[in-house]
């Protein structure tokens, strides 16, 4: 039993990873923000339970940057060490709403499975 845990827990940190680009987008949707408060917000949107691990976060700008879906600068307006602020772009925004477009359709399918599984039930 203890390796079937295992091996579902694998699966589903896999799935969390799936879906950390959209939650990054959404989180900059709104507002340009540090990689930080990126980490402690995102698990708002249901993907990852507890903290975002630091590092797949700042794996993931990174990619997203390259790819052009964010941009960043160094914010040195306040005392200490300067800050990475990131911002989505236009392109980020277009991808972002493929990921909207792509989450209702996989919801409509949980959606119409769950009443087939309900209709066989009585």
């Amino acid at each position: 039993m203890k390796r079937n845990q295992s091996k579902n827990k694998s699966r589903l940190s896999g799935r969390q990873e799936r879906y950390i680009q959209p939650s990054i987008l959404m989180g900059l949707l709104s507002k340009p923000c540090y990689g930080y408060e990126l980490i402690n917000t995102i698990h708002h949107y249901g993907f990852i339970q507890g903290q975002a691990p630091p590092g797949m976060i700042y794996r993931h700008l990174r990619g997203l940057e390259e790819d052009g879906l964010v941009t960043s600068e160094w914010d040195t307006t306040e005392a200490g060490a300067a800050k990475r602020m990131y911002t989505i772009t236009g392109e980020g925004r277009e991808v972002l709403a493929i990921w909207i477009e792509y989450m209702e359709d996989q919801a409509e399918k949980l959606r119409r499975f769950v009443a087939m599984y309900q209709d066989n039930q009585g």
